[in-house]
């Protein structure tokens, strides 16, 4: 279902205010607390911006803390999307990779922002919680449909740890 599916739960997609690439002048301190202040929806809307919708691998690693861990449980050992990454560094490369691969082979889809649409689920747990996600691609005039759920383990505004749940013949 995409679309908004609930008061402050979500909704479709919308993206920060401030490019990712515009610098903002900031101490140190500054910088941390704004991070810490993080909300889960801001969180996850840079995440996506970064991975789903522009694929900058540099970007995407950066929303992980120094040591976070980026884990797709469901794909079989040796699959093109990497089933486990640990350290910003490993997921930094290994997206760029994969990013790299996907424009080579021409599976560089982008999905239909008006259509998708995602809620996210707090937890008894401060640092965790969920995101639901119906992402609609536009295949050959007919809407493909793709449904997984994330669940974010945050630190300091950072990922600290991200298990992406969805179906692996999607990501060959």
């Amino acid at each position: 279902m995409p679309g908004n599916r609930g008061p402050g739960s979500g909704g479709v997609i919308v993206w920060p205010s401030v490019s990712e690439s515009e610098s903002v002048s900031m101490s140190v301190s500054e910088s941390r607390e704004a991070a810490v202040s993080r909300t889960p929806q801001e969180i996850f809307e840079r995440h996506v911006h970064a991975g789903a919708l522009t694929r900058n691998a540099d970007a995407l690693a950066e929303n992980f803390t120094e040591d976070g861990v980026f884990e797709a449980p469901l794909m079989p050992a040796g699959a093109a999307f990497p089933r486990r990454l640990v350290g910003r560094e490993e997921i930094r490369s290994a997206m760029a990779a994969y990013y790299e691969r996907q424009e080579a082979t021409g599976d560089g889809r982008s999905p239909n922002l008006a259509k998708s649409g995602y809620v996210l689920h707090s937890t008894s747990d401060p640092d965790v919680f969920i995101a639901e996600i119906d992402t609609v691609f536009d295949r050959d005039g007919d809407d493909e449909v793709v449904s997984l759920v994330q669940i974010f383990r945050v630190r300091d505004g950072k990922i600290a740890r991200l298990r992406d749940y969805f179906a692996p013949e999607l990501m060959s």
